[in-house]
């Protein structure tokens, strides 16, 4: 089996994470991919480490084959920071072997490091194959659902 390993994303790996992410937003039917918009955000994720993380696996040659971030929230509710985890994905050859579980856990690590008591995800709800992952990892239902408006 070849050797997975986990970082913080750099900039220098912006690249990788935007194939990634165009690959995610392909599956996801409220997004588009947009390259000039998807370097912006990932580079201000990656430029504002105490309020945000990209977590990635990278193969034995070095390339990102799987990513997940998170950004830090307050939640009334909790009354501490809350974690909002975004943008999970690890390309399909390398699906099934406990990537992407280690990412969520490097990142869910990190946000409790930082004093969230609470983390938070949206699923693409024609996504089946995300639902069943989620719910194998044991991330309850909410009765919220989520609403948009640009800006």
């Amino acid at each position: 089996m070849e050797q997975i390993s986990y970082f913080q994303a750099q900039s220098t790996d912006i690249a990788n994470l935007v194939s990634l992410l165009a690959t995610l937003f392909n599956i996801e039917q409220d997004f588009n991919p947009d390259l000039s918009k998807q370097e912006k955000g990932l580079a201000l994720l990656i430029h504002s480490p105490n309020t945000g993380t990209i977590c990635v696996a990278k193969n034995t040659n070095g390339k990102v084959i799987g990513m997940v971030s998170a950004q830090l929230v307050i939640s009334t509710a909790q009354g501490t920071p809350s974690a909002w985890v975004e943008d999970m994905v690890v390309e399909e050859a390398y699906r099934g072997q406990g990537i992407g579980k280690q990412l969520l856990q490097r990142a869910l690590d990190w946000a409790k490091d930082k004093g969230a008591s609470r983390a938070q995800l949206l699923v693409d709800l024609s996504n089946t194959e995300a639902l069943g992952y989620y719910q194998h990892l044991q991330w309850e239902p909410t009765q919220l659902q989520a609403r948009r408006i640009f800006l």
